[in-house]
């Protein structure tokens, strides 16, 4: 076993979010290590949309994170290679009926109040711009800034731009600690990396990573499916879903839930979503969910009806109880960090959790997100049926 040079912080977790976290910490001046017991983007990165939403959140602490990371985005979509696929498309959350319609211009108008720009459209206006959406809708709402990336590319892109030193194919079997209990470092099966502090970004493991460090953190995973078809013309503009999404992202069921979320891409297949179900860590492939998720793609977009689909393939979203990610130090493990649990929202919320993990490293400021929300330490007194999910 090797001993390697002693960094400021070491990273567990080498997807979006662990790419992030290296990156704002790189920026700021502080020197990182990267490990993760697969390749970049193993996890739940590499079995993701890219997406990028501020639409289907609610006024509250997320929304807010949301829209600091979508200004990150932008920023970053200046600086890094073109493959990570950023396209600020936009988003289109479309209604069957009036009675959704409604409810989505309430939904709206709260978000509007938190800054979100939302516009919405008549039902004889959403062909201008989807012009092969579904006959008889009754409205939707365009959101200008919803956007997307490729999640794998973007990962790789941003951890080769922190300077980080990574260990691919390690996986931390144990969390170095001081006599005290604070935490000095991480123990793979070929090296101890030793670090003041480190960064629970494992993703849908960060619950056994916790346990690891002698504590406690409640994520749960919960498996999507996305379906990939043949590639085609640039058949849908947008990232288009129905109103019924939104309550399936805030919801706490266990159950199988899917509603459409379609969007092209730069390359041509279009990418169909979503699922959520608690199974645990089941891999099992779902043949009702696929079957959902294809005939609510083609009740959206009837030109969808005849497209081959390709490929399926399916994830787990690092689910925590209140549907908020924890973010920032453990008080109960000096010295232990948390980025994880942030659901199907980590692409998204990625920069903005990077920039507070390198500001909670002593890397500076972060920007105007309160932190309080995302404490580690929350669910100390709230019980919890579902951590016998947490073990892969």
């Amino acid at each position: 076993m090797s001993k390697s040079q002693s960094p400021d912080a070491v990273i567990i977790g080498a997807g979006v979010v662990g790419a992030a976290c290296a990156y704002y910490a790189g920026r700021a001046g502080l020197s990182v290590a990267v490990v993760d017991r697969g390749p970049v983007s193993g996890g739940t990165t590499g079995a993701g949309e890219g997406n990028l939403l501020v639409s289907d959140k609610e006024p509250g602490p997320e929304l807010a994170l949301a829209l600091l990371s979508v200004r990150l985005w932008r920023d970053l979509a200046a600086l890094l290679p073109p493959d990570v696929e950023y396209e600020a498309k936009g988003g289109l959350v479309v209604a069957p009926d009036p009675t959704a319609l409604k409810a989505l211009r309430t939904f709206a108008e709260g978000q509007r109040a938190a800054g979100v720009e939302a516009a919405e459209i008549p039902g004889d206006g959403l062909r201008a711009l989807e012009p092969h959406l579904a006959d008889g809708l009754a409205g939707g709402f365009h959101y200008p800034g919803d956007s997307q990336v490729q999640p794998a590319r973007a990962a790789a892109r941003l951890l080769a731009a922190s300077g980080a030193a990574v260990h691919l194919g390690e996986e931390v079997t144990g969390i170095l600690r001081t006599p005290s209990g604070a935490v000095r470092g991480v123990r793979t099966a070929r090296r101890d990396l030793t670090a003041p502090a480190v960064v629970n970004a494992a993703g849908t493991w960060g619950g056994a990573v916790a346990a690891l460090a002698g504590t406690d953190l409640p994520v749960r995973p919960r498996r999507g499916f996305v379906l990939v078809t043949e590639p085609l013309p640039r058949v849908v503009r947008h990232k288009v879903y129905a109103a019924d999404y939104i309550a399936d992202v805030a919801s706490g069921s266990a159950a199988l839930q899917s509603s459409a979320v379609v969007e092209g891409t730069p390359a041509g297949p279009v990418l169909i979503g979503a699922t959520r179900e608690r199974v645990g860590f089941d891999r099992s492939p779902s043949t009702e969910a696929l079957r959902r998720l294809a005939a609510q793609a083609a009740a959206l977009f009837p030109v969808l009806a005849d497209v081959r689909v390709l490929r399926a393939y399916h994830g787990f979203r690092p689910y925590l109880p209140d549907h908020l990610p924890a973010i920032g130090p453990d008080p109960r493990v000096p010295g232990l960090l948390h980025a994880c649990g942030h659901e199907g929202a980590g692409i998204g919320l990625a920069p903005a959790t990077g920039l507070l993990i390198a500001a909670a490293l002593g890397g500076g400021p972060a920007e105007d997100v309160d932190p309080a929300p995302f404490r580690p330490e929350r669910f100390d007194d709230a019980p919890d049926p579902g951590r016998r999910e947490n073990t892969p």
